[in-house]
């Protein structure tokens, strides 16, 4: 195999609460915070439905061009099926861009270079698929949150 096929999952967009981050600060891993996520909506051509509130991404800043993110939220689907979801990537910025990102500046998608692997977890017999499905998400910053397309490795 010489290349990586995939499709498109899920659009997946997330409220998050940056006046509530908790800013656990400087430890031997990195510059920790844990930012709360409200709620979010994802929509694709096999999963669509709502983001439940009480999710977060327990973040680590690692050195001055890169945040690694850790996420982990529930997921309920329009038809009423809960699907745990986790994700585990980095952000990659310039230095420069990096502080803008930090005052709570939205960058360009040029200068926000994010990407993850995502993991679903369920009991719902109509999305057994999931479960031993690997993804890779792409996100772009907005105001309130970011915005992950996914995609299916197949």
């Amino acid at each position: 195999m010489t290349q990586l096929n995939s499709q498109f999952l899920t659009a997946l967009r997330l409220q998050v609460d940056f006046a509530a981050m908790a800013r656990i600060g400087k430890t031997p891993q990195g510059n920790r915070l844990i930012a709360p996520v409200l709620g979010g909506r994802f929509e694709g051509p096999r999963l669509t439905g709502d983001v439940l509130p009480g999710g977060a991404d327990w973040a680590l800043y690692r050195g001055e061009d890169r945040m690694l993110v850790d996420v982990r939220l529930t997921l309920k689907t329009d038809d009423g099926a809960l699907i745990y979801l986790t994700y585990q990537g980095a952000l990659r910025a310039s230095a420069e861009d990096m502080v803008r990102f930090k005052k709570g500046e939205t960058l360009s998608p040029e200068a926000f270079n994010l990407r993850t692997v995502t993991r679903f977890e369920t009991g719902a017999a109509q999305y057994d698929w999931l479960n031993d499905m690997i993804g890779i998400g792409v996100g772009t910053q907005e105001a309130t949150g970011v915005v992950y397309q996914i995609f299916e490795v197949l």
